[in-house]
């Protein structure tokens, strides 16, 4: 059972997410996260050390639910072809609804390897998103009847690849590029097993 403490820094951690979502890790000071929060400066510091901990606390929050986005895909799937046609819907849905958490991940992703402070974490959290993707891609396989022909991490190179690529010309041009995202996944996912 979360305490009240757990609450408050959850609470905080979704408002941090929004701000962070508009502004980008770099632009975004505590002050100012706090400023667009219904929490003073204050609070927002009683709870986190500095901008480092509470944007490690907030994306770590974020991405516990992202991680599990993909499990109905695999569990309902009953053929490889039903699995990459929900696999790349659910991937363009994600794009259409959570874009701003989407560039901020992949804004702190790059941080990372300047910050040293954001690099363990970073890590931890890309582990558990290729272990995501990498439950697609055993699903395929497996209703495929074949085996995977690489390995987890060039699955998620790959299949990040061009999600971070869409979001990219999803943020510049809007809802028809995603269309490209799905095409793109038609052809992917099945060069990923032999």
């Amino acid at each position: 059972m979360p305490t009240k403490s757990d609450r408050r820094r959850e609470e905080l951690a979704e408002s941090a997410l929004t701000t962070l979502g508009a502004m980008g890790y770099a632009r975004a000071s505590l002050r100012e996260i706090a400023g667009n929060s219904p929490f003073s400066h204050g609070v927002v510091h009683y709870y986190f050390q500095d901008k480092t901990e509470l944007v490690i606390y907030s994306v770590r929050h974020y991405k516990r639910r992202c991680v599990t986005r993909y499990d109905a895909v695999v569990s309902d799937s009953t053929s490889p072809e039903e699995l990459v046609e929900a696999f790349a819907a659910k991937l363009a849905q994600t794009i259409r609804e959570e874009a701003p958490m989407h560039r901020l991940w992949y804004d702190l992703r790059t941080q990372s390897m300047f910050e040293p402070a954001l690099r363990d974490a970073i890590t931890e959290i890309d582990g558990t998103l290729e272990a995501m993707i990498w439950r697609v891609v055993d699903r395929y396989a497996t209703l495929a009847g074949r085996p995977p022909s690489v390995g987890a991490p060039a699955a998620y190179g790959m299949l990040d690849g061009l999600f971070q690529q869409a979001l990219l010309a999803y943020t510049a041009g809007g809802e028809p590029v995603l269309d490209g995202l799905a095409t793109q996944v038609r052809v992917v996912l099945p060069l990923l097993v032999r």
